[in-house]
């Protein structure tokens, strides 16, 4: 027994003794350089055989990572604007409308009568919210500045003419009126009395001025033109001519050329002097 054991041992000092020779590098370096990848490839397996880069013969080169962009920004779009709708419906009912005339077909006629019936129907729903909307809010009816009624236009005309009669009335002490006037002009004969009584029931004084020299019967106590019409900047030649005269601004306020009637001519004085542009509209 003890000779068997010590033939193995010489045989394990044989066969260590034989690894250090094939190996003396590792035997030298120590026991991590045997795990160590090579430093160059195998010849027998990389050259001779040439089994690729999946045996380490060649390093795989790393792929190159590209930088993945950031997507644009995409803007939220605006929602389309009632106009652009309401364009659009006109488009299209226009369309309609063209083809059924140039194509006068059952379909063409009766795709273009529906269509515009939904906007008559729509034209009817708008009409019928403003009416409540006006109904509603006094700031709102225009009917509260100026009635349309029968019997509402009748109370603000009379009042209005209570209104313009103190206007009138009051317009003595510091306008005058400026009547220009020709013998020759028909319209003159008539326009004449229509001034003298306007003028009359609300003492209002009259310059009656003749363009042509002649005389009249209705303003016997009247002037020739001597440069009042220019110097007053009215351009116009026509007969008659009413002005009204500011005696403590100097300023001349054309009220109107030809024939007035009696109500229209304090109108327009009663406007021009004691309202402001806009009010009655």
């Amino acid at each position: 027994m003890m000779a068997y054991r010590r033939r193995c041992t010489d045989l394990f000092s044989i066969f260590a003794a034989t690894l250090l020779l094939a190996a003396p590098q590792a035997a030298v370096s120590g026991p991590m350089n045997m795990i160590e990848e090579p430093s160059r490839p195998d010849a027998f397996y990389c050259e001779q055989r040439k089994l690729g880069t999946w045996f380490y013969c060649a390093r795989p080169k790393p792929k190159e990572t590209v930088p993945v962009q950031p997507a644009p920004f995409a803007p939220t779009p605006a929602p389309e604007t009632a106009t652009a709708r309401l364009d659009k419906i006109t488009a299209a009912l226009r369309e309609l409308k063209a083809r059924a005339i140039l194509e006068p077909s059952p379909e063409n006629i009766t795709a273009y009568i529906r269509y515009q019936r939904e906007q008559l129907d729509r034209s009817s729903l708008f009409s019928d919210v403003w009416q409540r909307a006006v109904w509603q809010d006094p700031e709102l009816d225009y009917t509260q500045v100026r009635p349309v009624s029968t019997l509402g236009k009748r109370q603000w005309l009379d009042q209005r003419k209570l209104d313009r009669d103190q206007v009138l009335n009051s317009l003595r002490d510091r306008y005058g009126l400026f009547y220009f006037f020709a013998q020759g002009c028909a319209p003159c004969g008539v326009m004449s009395p229509i001034l003298k009584s306007v003028a009359d029931s609300h003492r209002i004084p009259v310059m009656a001025v003749s363009t042509d020299g002649g005389p009249s019967e209705i303003f016997p106590r009247y002037v020739v033109d001597s440069g009042q019409r220019e110097r007053m900047g009215l351009d116009s030649k026509i007969t008659p001519a009413i002005v009204l005269f500011d005696s403590r601004t100097k300023r001349a306020i054309p009220i109107g050329y030809g024939v007035l009637a009696a109500d229209e001519l304090m109108d327009r004085i009663f406007t021009l002097v004691a309202t402001e542009a806009g009010r009655d509209y």
